[in-house]
């Protein structure tokens, strides 16, 4: 991103991550924001939302040690959606959508339209364990791999569950087409 923080970059008027966490608060369900150690920007942009801030100490270890560190602060609630901050196109009716669809054994994952899997993801509670001992850079594909006969994919308009935006390009080409 050249510098900058592409969580800070804005989206329909404000910073993706405010807007982000202002869609997952709008489920009714808690919500639990991982983020690095020292990022008073990113801690701005979420102040005055109820949203738990937990740190990963050690966020170069890949999103997978960021997912874990999430999940362990959590406790046992009956599951978990994993929300990634970079997808500017999700909304509160995609998350409700995900959350009717959700069974207790499920792993209920949102798709494209055209069915290409994508985030947001629910895993049930007996599969926390798991994803508190998540490291590295692939996130949480090795559970869901594991468990591929559970997964429920929920349709969602569009490309909205495989929009995120990670470089220049990538928002370039989203704010020509909004």
């Amino acid at each position: 991103m050249g510098g900058r923080d592409k969580l800070l970059e804005p989206a329909g008027g404000l910073p993706l991550l405010t807007r982000t966490a202002r869609i997952a608060c709008a489920a009714g369900a808690p919500v639990v924001a991982v983020l690095p150690p020292r990022s008073p920007q990113r801690r701005a942009a979420l102040s005055g939302l109820p949203v738990a801030l937990v740190e990963a100490p050690q966020p170069a270890r890949g999103m997978g040690h960021s997912l874990a560190t999430g999940i362990r602060a959590v406790g046992s609630p009956d599951g978990v959606m994993i929300l990634l901050a970079d997808m500017p196109d999700i909304t509160a009716a995609d998350l409700d959508a995900l959350l009717r669809a959700v069974d207790g054994h499920a792993i209920v994952q949102a798709t494209t339209e055209s069915g290409v899997p994508g985030h947001p993801v629910v895993f049930p509670r007996d599969l926390l364990p798991e994803l508190a001992s998540l490291d590295g850079d692939r996130g949480a594909k090795p559970v869901l791999a594991r468990h591929a006969g559970r997964i429920r994919r929920v349709p969602l308009p569009g490309e909205r569950a495989a929009t995120d935006l990670d470089t220049p390009g990538d928002w370039q080409d989203w704010r020509r087409r909004q």
